[in-house]
């Protein structure tokens, strides 16, 4: 006697195939193919700089150089990251940072010691940011002019509070934060901050609310304020977190410099969105990851170290950079007619 098995509810009568694999194990394969494609590509670079220069670029302290150096713009790039996945864009972060730096390095400022420095760094940092974000989110200008227009102001101010000149840092629990006594396991004390920064932004983008409300206004902003987000204060808050990152990466550099400069920060803003991008965050908005934002800062600040160990000039570097950006901007159209 045979059985009669009736077809599910809602359903078409056809059994989905056995073996047709969910979609979001697609969308994790493609990612764990971008990382291990950058993974592969900051190998190969590496292998470069150890063939070129065995003795100085495989040296301890060139790597912690390297790593050093990567901290500041990869603080910046992980806000810039954030921001871009939501649909925007952040011209100002080089800016920003410029003058978060020298507010925090002034000689009123170095009189409350490395608290103040600090304080002010960061506080500058978030001013900007909300700026930026009440102009985007509540004055309905478009991000690239609302940063635009900060970037010149920033900028300016920067100049007008230096008058061209460097401010060197005398607090000296500021400037000892860069020396070799405060490596923690041979780890300098900004690469620490820099892989905190990272770990706190992976959690906030992969696991939680806030996160998913970022890719949700990036993907579509009308579906997401039907679907109940708050659009506007969404906005204004990403660009409070980029201008945060700004003013953590100032009191970074300023601990790397030890001074504060309004020429800080120059063509910062470039470097993150380049590095977000390759990354395989798209500048749509909809779609990114902090994973391949840090490794795209990493191969940056890599092709820069070599290029400097080798003394080749930096017109060359900067052809370099653009050959990767284009290169990754075509991959990336390319997946997403395939997708």
């Amino acid at each position: 006697m045979t059985q009669h098995v009736s077809p599910p509810r809602g359903g078409t009568g056809k059994a989905a195939p056995a073996d047709e694999p969910p979609a979001w194990r697609g969308l994790a394969a493609r990612a764990d193919v971008r990382t291990l494609s950058l993974l592969g590509v900051l190998a190969v670079l590496v292998l470069i700089g150890g063939v070129t220069q065995p003795d100085a670029f495989l040296d301890t302290r060139n790597l912690q150089l390297v790593l050093t150096q990567a901290s500041v713009i990869g603080v910046v790039t992980v806000g810039m990251t954030f921001v871009i996945v939501s649909g925007g864009i952040d011209l100002s972060v080089g800016a920003i940072v410029a003058l978060a730096s020298v507010w925090a390095t002034t000689v009123a400022t170095q009189d409350f010691g490395f608290g103040g420095i600090l304080f002010t760094a960061v506080l500058v940092g978030v001013g900007c940011g909300l700026v930026n974000g009440v102009l985007v989110a509540y004055g309905g200008m478009v991000p690239f002019i609302a940063t635009l227009a900060m970037l010149a102001s920033a900028r300016g101010l920067a100049l007008q509070i230096t008058d061209g000149r460097t401010q060197v840092v005398t607090v000296d629990s500021v400037l000892d934060l860069g020396e070799r006594e405060a490596y923690l396991f041979g780890v300098p004390p900004l690469v620490l901050v820099f892989a905190a920064v990272t770990v706190i932004g992976w959690l906030v983008l992969n696991r939680t609310t806030f996160g998913r409300r970022t890719v949700a206004v990036g993907g579509n902003a009308e579906a997401a304020r039907l679907a109940g987000i708050d659009v506007r204060r969404q906005r204004l808050y990403l660009y409070l977190l980029s201008g945060l990152c700004c003013g953590v990466a100032a009191f970074l550099l300023i601990v790397l410099a030890g001074s504060g400069q309004n020429t800080n920060g120059n063509l910062y803003e470039l470097d993150a969105i380049a590095a977000a991008i390759i990354g395989g965050t798209l500048l749509t908005g909809g779609r990114g990851t902090i994973t391949g934002s840090v490794l795209g800062v990493l191969i940056f600040t890599t092709i820069t170290n070599i290029f400097a160990l080798n003394n080749l000039q930096t017109d060359v570097q900067q052809i370099a950079k653009g050959a990767i950006i284009v290169a990754a901007v075509l991959v990336q159209r390319r997946t997403a007619s395939t997708t």
